[in-house]
């Protein structure tokens, strides 16, 4: 719907898939698509048996080429201006997403898609993945936390390169600037991406979200703001049902099951 897909995957009940789904344009993200991808995004963020979910891509050729320019060829200037909060809705979506997030790369991921991949927490891209933010080619400056997310990720000097020049980088180059987690055959970027939110799905929520909250918290702060911030975060969970759940477990040789 509006090119973008909800699906459960079947054999981790807990593992939720967003997937653009507008393979005949690229994936590029229209006023449609965004606004849907904003209410797909609250749906999963409000279900607390979503423990984490996948950002994958329909189509052969693309993960998400950016925006739809076609659209924007034809937009006035309040047209424009009147499409940006639709579209920070999406990018705020994904990026506040209390569960993990794990991007499924393959082929482009350009502009938007580059932002929506910086967006998650774990990047998995296959061979064939080619990222960029080419906003300045056309313009314009990254807008969907190009300029923010990638800094935090890859330092400095490599986001100047990556936005300042436009230029793209290939799998090499992305494995070797750090914006890519892990690195896969071509076509199984998918499967990887599903097995390592299964892997996360299967820890503790309540622990699974507070570090992940810690982390994303700290990224910006001082050492010893850091350590604070980490320590509301363990007495957020040290006292659960699901620590008390998760230490019974490992005593008796079990699985957790987890009450949260």
């Amino acid at each position: 719907m509006d090119g973008v897909t909800l699906r459960r995957d079947e054999t981790s009940p807990h593992v939720a898939e967003i997937v653009l789904d507008r393979p005949e344009a690229l994936n590029a993200i229209s006023t449609a698509l965004a606004r849907r991808l904003a209410q797909v995004c609250a749906e999963v963020a409000a279900d607390s048996s979503v423990r984490a979910v996948v950002l994958s891509a329909a189509g052969e050729k693309a993960f998400c080429v950016g925006a739809d320019l076609k659209e924007r060829n034809g937009m006035t200037d309040d047209q424009l201006l009147a499409q940006r909060p639709v579209l920070r809705a999406a990018f705020r979506g994904v990026l506040d997403l209390p569960q993990p997030v794990v991007a499924a790369v393959h082929g482009y991921a350009l502009g938007g898609g580059c932002e929506f991949v910086l967006s998650c927490d774990l990047i998995v891209a296959d061979e064939t993945a080619v990222f960029g933010l080419p906003e300045v080619t056309v313009g314009l400056v990254p807008g969907g936390g190009g300029t923010q997310l990638a800094v935090r990720r890859m330092g400095t000097g490599r986001a100047a390169d990556l936005v300042l020049t436009g230029r793209r980088l290939g799998i090499d180059e992305a494995e070797a600037y750090g914006l890519v987690d892990r690195r896969v055959p071509a076509g199984s970027a998918r499967q990887e991406a599903l097995t390592i939110a299964a892997t996360i799905a299967a820890n503790s929520p309540t622990a699974v979200r507070a570090a992940k909250r810690a982390m994303r918290l700290g990224g910006g702060v001082g050492l010893d703001a850091g350590l604070d911030i980490e320590e509301n975060a363990w007495r957020s969970v040290a006292f659960s049902p699901d620590r008390r759940e998760g230490i019974a477990a490992f005593n008796e040789k079990r699985k957790p099951n987890w009450p949260s």
